[in-house]
């Protein structure tokens, strides 16, 4: 159900909509919550606080690592499927500095405090490139990707951003996720719509030779 949550002494609603679907609070826990809007009421200024907003997963990253904190890693993306995965892409003004490995830590250290905050939320952390195919390719980690075309097509007088991507025959399952997750996730973090091969099929189609 709702949930009261005291924010120093003020009070907030988070309604069960906005809570994680493993979120299973009680009285007294602490969690970190999101503040996505602040309304007016009768009794004064109210809060409202969510746990799914992607924002909950910048904070939490601004909170926790140091080279974000100093300006040296920059967020540039997310994509959230919240209580399940998201996917955080990351890049380094410092060119001595990984900003992946900034972010995930010794042995995954880091992120692994934000998994634990969320509840066990897969994390996926990626290399930001201004070069849509190298930031496609990443942003399908874990999987695999052998070759990715980014163009662009009109739809209904608009210019749509596609990619087609190939990837070895045994990723293509990996490549899509559960439920086309992890190319949803990657085309949401992206902006192009992907569209995914795997190598024998691409052959086929005479895509690659």
């Amino acid at each position: 159900g709702v949930a009261t949550i005291k924010i120093g002494k003020s009070e907030a609603t988070l309604p069960k909509g906005e809570q994680l679907g493993h979120d299973d609070l009680k009285e007294g826990d602490h969690i970190k919550v999101h503040i996505a809007d602040v309304k007016d009421n009768e009794r004064g200024p109210h809060a409202i606080i969510s746990r799914t907003h992607p924002g909950l997963v910048k904070r939490l990253f601004e909170n926790e690592i140091e080279e974000i904190q100093n300006g040296v890693v920059e967020i540039m993306g997310i994509s959230r499927d919240a209580g399940s995965r998201s996917k955080l892409a990351v890049r380094s003004l410092d060119p001595n500095v990984d900003p992946v490995g900034a972010c995930v830590g010794m042995a995954g250290a880091r992120v692994n405090t934000i998994v634990d905050d969320l509840k066990g939320e897969k994390i996926d952390v990626i290399a930001w490139d201004e070069d849509p195919e190298v930031y496609i390719k990443n942003a399908l980690s874990p999987s695999d990707v052998i070759w990715v075309q980014a163009y662009t097509e009109e739809q209904d007088g608009k210019q749509k951003k596609c990619a087609r991507v190939v990837v070895p025959d045994d990723q293509l399952s990996l490549a899509i996720g559960k439920e086309g997750q992890n190319a949803s996730l990657a085309a949401k973090l992206t902006g192009y719509k992907i569209d995914i091969k795997s190598e024998s099929q691409a052959r086929d189609l005479g895509m690659i030779i």
